[in-house]
């Protein structure tokens, strides 16, 4: 026998041989042994060989009462429902971990929402987690705490990391790493869904239909996955050795807009807020070409001005790196 669904189904099959007490105490024990898995609780409850857990349809969901919510509490509760997250290994529990509950703050502290719907679950070898509110939506509350002219400019911003509503109690880390710990990440509110593919090492923007009130955040992780979480803070720290969060990177392309070429007000969009970063990565990936204002803009007035902060660009085909070249080239007397 592979499964086991329900106690009563067992009491029903074995009625007359054993009592019911038995029959409980023996998938108690065998549960506790770990002999068996079990997902759900009480009459909902469902059992499996280790082997054949996925058959349960592993999915564990909560609707929460968005007031003195603790993160931490919330994930312990949802993983002693789920034996799927006690049996991963630690990489990848620890990647699980951190990013559920930098989600779940978010909502917490931000969202105003009366309440906060929460889903962990588990399909065939890849594990994921749903936190989604009815609340203010993080891009239009980016837009107008930092006084932005819409939700585009907000995600934007957002994109750099460091971004955040309330700098005296966040360090504005939590949604850039934890778009970057997982195989995907989707953040949806409003209009617009931000789609994170480390996959492919992409981000992309798209319009949403229906309209998301709040946010919905959305983080799918392989069991088997080799990334760990210093790792991945490590590649945007200068120094390896030092704890602070001080490398970002742009996609220059989010910024195009369906634009033939990025002008100097546009390279003002990229600048604004790096000046918290020492090291910034300008991803010229799937950009046609830019302007020489823009060029000028970043690699002349902005090094100039901002001398701290190095500007690397990458991915940039041959009139892209012209442009930049040029800008970068002292002036001749």
């Amino acid at each position: 026998m592979t499964r086991v669904r329900q106690t009563s189904d067992v009491v029903a099959a074995l009625r007359g041989e054993v009592s019911r007490q038995y029959v409980h105490r023996t998938i108690r024990d065998l549960a506790a042994a770990g002999l068996l898995v079990k997902a759900g609780a009480t009459r909902g409850a469902a059992y499996a060989l280790p082997q054949h857990a996925a058959e349960l349809g592993l999915v564990v969901k909560a609707r929460l009462r968005n007031d003195a919510l603790r993160e931490h509490e919330v994930f312990d509760a949802l993983r002693a429902k789920a034996p799927f997250l006690r049996a991963l290994r630690d990489n990848v529990e620890r990647i699980f971990a951190y990013a559920f509950q930098e989600m779940l703050n978010n909502a917490i502290e931000h969202s105003a929402s009366p309440t906060i719907d929460v889903e962990v679950g588990k399909a065939r070898e890849t594990l994921q987690f749903i936190v989604n509110d009815v609340g203010v939506g993080v891009f239009g509350n980016i837009m107008e705490k930092r006084g932005l002219l819409s939700e585009l400019e907000a995600i934007e911003d957002l994109l750099k990391g460091k971004t955040t509503t309330q700098p005296a109690r966040h360090s504005g880390e939590g949604i850039f790493f934890t778009s970057r710990v997982g195989d995907l990440f989707l953040l949806d509110s409003h209009a617009h869904r931000l789609r994170f593919d480390n996959g492919i090492e992409d981000v992309f923007l798209e319009t949403l239909k229906p309209f998301k009130r709040g946010t919905r955040a959305t983080f799918s992780l392989a069991t088997a996955s080799p990334r760990r979480l210093d790792e991945v803070f490590n590649k945007f720290r200068v120094n390896s050795a030092e704890p602070a969060f001080d490398r970002s990177e742009v996609k220059v392309k989010l910024y195009l807009a369906g634009a033939a070429y990025l002008s100097r007000s546009q390279a003002r969009r990229i600048l604004f807020g790096l000046e918290k970063f020492r090291s910034v990565t300008l991803d010229f990936e799937g950009v046609d070409g830019i302007g020489q204002a823009f060029a000028d803009e970043i690699f002349r007035v902005y090094r100039t001005a901002h001398p701290g902060v190095a500007v690397n660009p990458i991915n940039m085909n041959d009139a892209v790196r012209f442009m930049v070249d040029r800008a970068a080239r002292p002036a001749r007397d």
